[in-house]
């Protein structure tokens, strides 16, 4: 882990107490589901004695006063927490990097972003430094990295994995649901963790948590699918190679006696020009510029910090020029401002309805889980916070609040990258050329899918990512 730190900057600081706990454990007679094995935590997960900072200097020197439930429940279940790694300031971007501890960087490819925000768990897990590592997801923040990085990443519902100890980047918010998960190499590695996670210790600790162990028989059913699918979701079109990987999974779905069915999630353009800045900037960003007072801001986040500190009216202005440009992002920035409770009650209400009628559909259609794109393959440095529409396949499950899991599946190939320069996207605007530009330069790099399942139903998205993974691991060994 040492090693690949110096090489990729993942590691924000070394767990030294592992050492006696794990002269500890060999003196115990009992062990845990994961005995003996280290695991990495994200920087904003609490460990006793370490500071939890966002990437924020007023938090340094105010050390956690008690481990995080679920690091306590890995303790419990004989894991050594050995590293916290690096995460973007504020956690509100998917790059990785702040002041504080400085840029993580890809494991595969120095130019490109590992993502985030759990991006220094991607780097560190891709580059064989950790096999284990928990991560939190409030817009993809573990499925971007897992994706970028070419690992498996699990988002739970979230609810079904204890947040107690967790340091969310703007507390108060419910408008969107903080999914907790394992990140690791293959899908049995997250299968296992959950399994270790959701036991007695941690319904005790946290009785808010639903009582609910790992369901083994759903794991390992081999019984045919129903399987949604989407290519698009007309709001942010997948790189050709991401269309490319989500199209050859779907084939091989099928040939293995799967059934696909279309499924495109809808009012999209509603979804992420409304939605999302009337929650999580409800406040009209109130809470974020507070945490940002008398910080250095990381570079990567500048652009946004001042669209914050606009007046409204004047954000609203510069949303009309900015609008035949960039369409999309004119529109979100025109919506945040600061709401009345009343406009908040009317906003829950109406995601209410969304996730109701969504829901609906897929019990119409019969569905067993859903296929469809990640985010990927790998922007370069400092993209992320220009292509905040590129999110909507990931952020639109922590508005469900469905489980959703990727898996690697590919790599970019000669070919992908030619089908790149006429790559148009759905409006053709400065959203779609910055895309464009972002995943330039990616060849051999790894492309992952998204498998979804409907809430608390981890166990099935999980043995769905473990058919796709089966499945593609079969077909790279036949060719």
């Amino acid at each position: 882990a040492l090693k690949v730190t110096a090489d990729v900057n993942c590691i924000v600081d070394y767990l030294a107490e592992n050492e006696s706990q794990l002269l500890h454990m060999n003196s115990e007679g009992e062990k845990g589901l994961l005995y003996g094995v280290p695991v990495s935590i994200k920087e904003s997960i609490n460990c006793k004695g370490y500071d939890t900072t966002l990437g924020f200097a007023k938090h340094l020197f105010q050390p956690a006063a008690e481990d995080a439930v679920v690091v306590q429940v890995l303790k419990h279940q004989g894991a050594i927490p050995f590293v916290k790694t690096n995460i973007p300031q504020s956690l509100l971007t998917y790059d990785c990097s702040n002041p504080i501890f400085g840029a993580t960087v890809h494991p595969l490819n120095p130019t490109k972003s590992p993502g985030g925000s759990s991006g220094g768990e991607g780097a560190l897990i891709k580059s064989e430094g950790s096999i284990l590592g928990i991560g939190t997801d409030i817009a993809g923040s573990i499925r971007i990295p897992s994706a970028f990085c070419g690992i498996c990443g699990l988002k739970t519902t979230s609810n079904r994995i204890s947040k107690k100890g967790i340091v969310p980047c703007i507390a108060g918010q419910k408008g969107v649901f903080v999914g907790m998960g394992p990140m690791a190499r293959d899908v049995d590695g997250l299968a296992l963790c959950l399994k270790a996670l959701l036991c007695e210790k941690m319904f005790h600790l946290d009785p808010t948590v639903p009582p609910l162990p790992f369901n083994e028989q759903v794991y390992t059913s081999s019984a045919p699918l129903r399987i949604g699918y989407h290519v698009t979701n007309s709001y942010s079109m997948p790189s050709p190679s991401m269309t490319r990987a989500v199209l050859e999974t779907k084939e091989l779905l099928e040939i293995n006696g799967h059934v696909l069915v279309p499924f495109e999630p809808r009012h999209m353009t509603h979804f992420m020009n409304y939605f999302i800045p009337a929650t999580l900037f409800g406040d009209g960003g109130a809470a974020l510029l507070q945490f940002f007072e008398g910080e250095p801001v990381d570079p990567k986040l500048r652009f946004t910090m001042m669209v914050l500190k606009l007046p409204y009216w004047m954000r609203r202005f510069l949303s009309w020029i900015m609008r035949p440009i960039i369409p999309r992002y004119s529109r979100t920035m025109s919506n945040i401002k600061d709401r009345s409770v009343k406009e908040l009650w009317k906003c829950h209400t109406e995601i209410e309805k969304y996730i109701r009628e969504f829901t609906e559909e897929w019990k119409r259609l019969e569905l067993d889980v859903l296929l469809c794109p990640a985010i990927g393959p790998a922007f370069k440095n400092g993209f992320a916070s220009k292509l905040p529409e590129v999110c909507s396949n990931t952020m639109l499950y922590n508005y469900l609040d469905f489980p959703a899991g990727v898996v690697p599946v590919t790599t970019v190939t000669k070919e992908d990258e030619e089908e790149l320069k006429s790559f148009k996207g759905h409006y053709n605007d400065l959203g779609d050329k910055l895309h464009a530009k972002a995943v330039k330069g990616a060849v051999g790099l790894p492309v992952a899918v998204q498998c979804v399942a409907l809430p608390w139903q981890e166990e099935l998205c999980l043995r769905f990512m473990k058919e796709v993974e089966k499945l593609t691991r079969e077909k790279s060994i036949m060719i």
